[in-house]
């Protein structure tokens, strides 16, 4: 009941005319030919009553408020077609029909106030992601901590001891501070203007709070809710030096955060502007309904011209234009693409203007980018090889976590599979090691693994296109070419380990390169040969060659499935575009289910094929769906560009129409149906709303229906279509 008294009154404050129409009853009722001035005809009104003058200022005002908003239309490049109800209302009054006016009045503030709930209930999911934007921010007083560019504390700037990475060398912090106890962490701050912040400030974020802006996370780790960013259902926990993004929602503890945008360049704000910029637009379809208005006010008028001369009654023309209603045209079609545009967004789709969700439904060509789009981002483990003959304690898990420590610091693009794949494997030696197996006899306990401590990390060197080197444990460890791996400290390789039997001869010392290559290929030999979709990193332990790590480019887990769904909305042809080599190309073609591929594509080349199937005659709607990033020319080429994120990089490439949030490849063929959907219940709303006029306004022509109950009838059919609008909301593709 409560939310109900809300809706009414937020409904009267938008739609002042709604209450005086409906208080304008009273008098109608109660003296509507009361005439204490006596006598006093007025030509076309006669001499109404009180009452009835009541209504005749009421429906005066309703026509100059219509008329001021039909010429505000025509000024902002819209056709003005209230043209119907001005026309309808002051015929009611010619003919002396006041309660046939007073009907008109209340349907024509009620449709605003229908109007109003609709819209608002359409974007309703735009408006969650508009209203949950962050509005302050508590900036960090403690000492020594830089805030917008200035060292406090001891009334010094601190220039002189800025060690550069915004904090100074002070005294440490209390124990409970520097533990990242609550209260300690949330003793000294400001709460700010959320603009207020510049980048390099160190913020506190309080549980349950909205992060203000993109930053670094400084905490040891935090608890990241990310539905209103990408949709992702299951909080995120990150790490110190993570990236954290406006718009996150914080879990239960306090974290601290160094900003590093302000809040106009932070990646809410972003997808704010986006949602913004789809709210205002006004798809194709939309604009075609509000032309189409015009010739069915032509239509009414002339259906109602002739039932007046036919007749000879000038009450018939009022009946007919009582009826004659392009509500549907004006209301539902609009509504019903805000709503398909509301669920859009619910899914972690976000779309530029509305005239995208027009042409998403009529997609039946779309191009796909391989790597990071059919597939995942990084290269995966496969598996690990042990070297033959090699003779080690090391199982493989021990290899991967051995290897992944040491590529948790490394920048190349293997290096994240290998870390990855490597936590996972420490994980499994944890729980053996807690399920009591000893994997590694004495005097080897203190390999990584044993025991429930992390390995200890030490001398991180990386050898830019070669491997990266480290100590873990104490154990020097090698990752990378086999050549860096397997070489010791010289760069030579030991020959006399690596390869038992072999003696190392005068030529391999003097050739060193020559006699390495023939070594590399021995090694190579005894490890087996790689698919072409392969690509392997060696790892040695304490000088010694003992495994090679074996990685590939794997298809997302439902890329299948998402592109057998494309087929069964009925999408013609799918086709994928990469620079990658053929044959590693085809075999991922073949596991996701693509049959048309275009490998060993320079940029030109891609968009030299999406342009060739945009232009070809009879075609239908193309799409590409990239990254955002390097397939910037692409997206552009298409009719449709989509770019997939994870909401952890850039909101959307300049090129791209439509941005995925959630880095889910299933929300394409998501996206595709909603776009359907959408337009297929908008053309339901429209259609069934102008029938039921039309009906109506023949049957009214035969004077069938009542002035007074075609009023309200015409209302019915208002709600009707809307309602169907609305149900563009609901979730059933």
């Amino acid at each position: 009941m409560r939310k109900f008294i809300y809706l009414c009154s937020h409904l009267c404050v938008q739609v002042p005319l709604l209450p005086i129409a409906v208080l304008t009853v009273i008098p109608l009722a109660v003296c509507p030919s009361w005439r204490p001035w006596g006598a006093a005809d007025i030509p076309v009104l006669g001499n109404p009553g009180v009452g009835q003058w009541i209504v005749i200022i009421v429906v005066a005002y309703t026509i100059i408020d219509t008329v001021r908003g039909m010429i505000d239309d025509l000024r902002h490049g819209r056709v003005g077609v209230d043209l119907l109800a001005v026309v309808a209302i002051a015929a009611t009054v010619a003919v002396q029909e006041y309660w046939a006016s007073w009907a008109v009045v209340l349907m024509i503030s009620s449709g605003e106030a229908i109007e109003e709930y609709a819209q608002s209930k359409a974007e309703s999911s735009l408006t969650a992601l508009m209203t949950a934007a962050p509005q302050t921010a508590h900036v960090v007083r403690w000492p020594g901590v830089r805030v917008a560019g200035v060292n406090t504390g001891d009334g010094s700037d601190g220039s002189s001891d800025d060690r550069g990475d915004g904090f100074r060398k002070v005294a440490a912090l209390p124990s409970s501070a520097a533990s990242g106890s609550p209260d300690a962490a949330t003793s000294h701050y400001d709460t700010v203007a959320v603009e207020s912040v510049t980048p390099g400030d160190v913020l506190i974020v309080l549980p349950g709070e909205t992060v203000p802006v993109d930053g670094e996370l400084l905490s040891g780790s935090a608890t990241l809710d990310l539905s209103n960013i990408n949709g992702e259902p299951v909080p995120r926990e990150v790490f110190a030096g993570a990236r954290v993004m406006s718009g996150a929602v914080n879990g239960s503890t306090t974290l601290t955060m160094r900003a590093a945008e302000a809040a106009r360049d932070s990646q809410y704000q972003r997808i704010l502007a986006l949602v913004a910029a789809a709210q205002d637009s006004r798809p194709a379809v939309v604009k075609t309904a509000d032309v189409l208005a015009v010739p069915f006010t032509v239509l009414a008028l002339a259906i109602a011209a002739v039932a007046w001369l036919v007749s000879g009654v000038p009450t018939r023309f009022a009946q007919v234009l009582v009826l004659a209603t392009p509500c549907p045209l004006l209301i539902a079609a609009p509504v019903a693409y805000v709503a398909g545009t509301g669920r859009l967004a619910k899914s972690g789709i976000l779309i530029k203007t509305q005239d995208v969700l027009e042409n998403l439904g009529r997609v039946t060509h779309v191009f796909f980018d391989k790597t990071g789009t059919l597939t995942v981002k990084q290269p995966q483990v496969t598996r690990v090889e042990m070297l033959p003959g090699a003779g080690t304690h090391l199982n493989e898990d021990h290899v991967l976590m051995m290897a992944g420590v040491v590529e948790t610091y490394s920048v190349h693009i293997l290096a994240k599979g290998i870390a990855k794949a490597g936590t996972e494997a420490l994980s499994r030696l944890h729980r053996r090691f807690e399920e009591g197996q000893r994997l590694c006899p004495q005097p080897d306990a203190d390999w990584p693994g044993h025991g429930r401590d992390y390995p200890v990390v030490k001398h991180i060197d990386e050898d830019a296109g070669k491997g990266i080197s480290g100590e873990v444990n104490g154990h020097k460890v090698r990752v990378g070419r086999l050549s860096f791996a397997a070489s010791s400290e010289d760069g030579f390789l030991p020959v006399e380990r690596i390869v038992p039997g072999r003696a190392t001869t005068d030529g391999d010392r003097r050739f060193g390169k020559q006699g390495e290559g023939r070594l590399a290929d021995e090694i190579r030999t005894r490890f087996g040969m790689l698919a072409p979709d392969e690509m392997a990193s060696y790892v040695s332990v304490d000088g010694h060659l003992i495994a090679r790590i074996v990685l590939r480019d794997v298809p997302r887990a439902n890329a299948k499935s998402a592109l057998a769904s494309l087929r069964g909305l009925g999408v013609a042809k799918l086709s994928m575009l990469t620079g990658d080599k053929r044959s590693s190309t085809a075999i991922i073609a073949s596991e996701v289910g693509i049959d048309d591929v275009h490998a060993e594509l320079f940029p030109e080349d891609k968009v030299t094929a999406v342009t060739t199937a945009t232009v070809t005659p009879s075609r239908g709607v193309t799409m590409m769906v990239g990254d955002g990033v390097n397939d910037a020319p692409v997206l552009a080429a298409a009719d449709i560009g989509i770019a997939m994120t994870d909401g952890t990089s850039t909101a959307a490439s300049e090129s791209a129409q439509v941005v995925i949030l959630n880095d889910d490849i299933a929300a394409v063929p998501r996206a595709i149906a909603i776009a359907r959907r959408t337009k297929r219940v908008m053309l339901q709303a429209v259609l069934a709303g102008l029938a039921l006029a039309l009906i109506g306004m023949v049957a009214a022509a035969f004077n069938l229906i009542p002035v007074v109950v075609g009023a309200f009838l015409q209302e019915a059919i208002d709600v009707v279509s809307i309602l169907w609008a609305l149900t563009a909301l609901l979730d059933r593709d």
